[in-house]
């Protein structure tokens, strides 16, 4: 039996996609329609399609599952070498490279190599400064586990594995962890189909003929946006080669990036943000009231089912931690406390204070959202590497002789299916 990779399933789907497309183009038919054996081949691409589509799915759940059980690399160039470069990037030296009176007191040259090869391959420019590789927020695996430690622990041997490594940035994101898909290298604006309207079935009498039903396709769109942050650096560790001080920024940044990030995927909806979930249309809502109201356990079940009901698989809930400390304090009939587990009805749960406290209701405020869902629908796609530009002359910083960095990412959001997720989101809490 031939087995077919991603690669194989995504090159039959664009010759599929374009058989159809050659089709609809030349139509042989009376009065500009399909002729009767193009729309017979016209209605098997379209069944061919759908099961394409399917398995690319299962395949990229196969591939997915595989990464996280090998320690695979979900991000780089395909280039060993050069994502071998990529990782040993300085972020520090890279800084400093680009301040006038500390450039030639510390070799960035490594740098400036890798952001001209970056924007090579990514046929784009930074906009200003350095190209930063998002590799730089890795954190490297370089301890064994010991189950028990004592004085003996210390002989036992390091295995250095250059290979496997967690990814700074997305353990950072709470929806990573939630199982948020991610892309990156995106180059043009993105358009994932998905298919919208099935075929159906239907019963028939004896000789008598089914009525047809097309399947109906859409797609979700992912175009760039960017976001940014602003941070503040000492002349002193721009000079330092200590790895630990390296990683220390690393540290900073990738939790800077994380942040931003996982605000617009929660919530988002502003002023050039992506739509976060909260702000996607289409997904469930449970209402408490006018006012809002305090969370029960009845409520939370409501909030499942209204997911399930609409054929989504629900996951993991998200929160707040103000919203975990109330449901925490829930009791059943005889006083007894529930505890998470119950209330969250056995399901993976994450608390992050990224999630609002502060929505408002015809007559409520201070508000708190709770949501539940297939985490794995929300798409997030990156189009930049990391670009990282210096100020040394911005007046505060240069008057404690410390420079201003400035930090630009290009990612967009995307839910696949709405129905996946439904939320609460006028919880009173104290």
């Amino acid at each position: 039996m031939q087995l077919f990779t991603m690669k194989d399933l995504l090159e039959q789907r664009s010759l599929i996609v374009a058989e159809m497309r050659g089709i609809t183009k030349n139509p042989n038919g009376a009065g500009g329609d399909l002729s009767t054996e193009q729309a017979q081949r016209f209605d098997q691409m379209k069944t061919d399609l759908s099961g394409i589509e399917k398995r690319i799915e299962r395949q990229a759940f196969i591939d997915e599952a595989d990464r996280r059980m090998q320690g695979e690399q979900i991000t780089g160039t395909g280039d060993n070498r050069l994502d071998t470069e990529l990782r040993n990037f300085s972020l520090l030296r890279a800084i400093a490279s680009q301040v006038p009176d500390l450039a030639d007191k510390v070799d960035g040259g490594r740098e400036r190599e890798l952001s001209t090869e970056l924007q090579r391959r990514s046929g784009r420019k930074a906009h200003q400064g350095i190209m930063v590789p998002m590799s730089v927020f890795e954190k490297r695996v370089m301890t064994t586990a010991l189950p028990v430690a004592g004085p003996g622990s210390n002989l036992i041997s390091t295995d250095h594995r250059g290979d496997l490594y967690i990814d700074l940035l997305r353990n950072a994101l709470v929806m990573r962890r939630l199982g948020a898909r991610v892309i990156t290298g995106l180059v043009g604006n993105l358009d994932i189909p998905k298919l919208k309207t099935s075929s159906t079935a239907g019963w028939v009498a004896e000789n008598s003929a089914l009525t047809p039903s097309d399947m109906e396709f859409d797609k979700v769109s992912m175009t760039p946006k960017h976001a940014g942050a602003i941070t503040e650096l000492s002349r002193n560790m721009l000079l330092q080669t200590s790895p630990d001080v390296e990683q220390l920024a690393r540290d900073d940044f990738a939790k800077i990036l994380a942040e931003a990030v996982d605000v617009v995927a929660i919530q988002g909806g502003g002023s050039n943000e992506p739509d976060g979930i909260l702000e996607t249309t289409g997904i469930g809502d449970v209402a408490l009231g006018a006012a809002g109201g305090t969370l029960s356990v009845d409520k939370v079940i409501d909030l499942e089912n209204e997911v399930e009901i609409d054929n989504a698989v629900g996951q993991a809930f998200l929160t707040n931690f103000k919203v975990k400390k109330a449901a925490s304090k829930l009791k059943d009939g005889e006083g007894q406390y529930f505890g998470l587990d119950k209330v969250f009805q056995g399901y993976q749960r994450a608390f992050s204070n990224l999630v609002p406290s502060n929505l408002t209701k015809t007559t409520g405020s201070n508000l708190s959202a709770l949501i539940f869902g297939d985490f794995s629908d929300l798409i997030m796609g990156y189009w930049s590497e990391f670009d990282l530009l210096v100020n040394p002359y911005e007046s505060t910083a240069y008057a404690k002789g410390n420079v201003q960095v400035r930090g630009m990412l290009t990612m967009d959001l995307a839910v696949r299916h709405p129905e996946s997720f439904a939320a609460i989101k006028d919880i009173v809490t104290e």
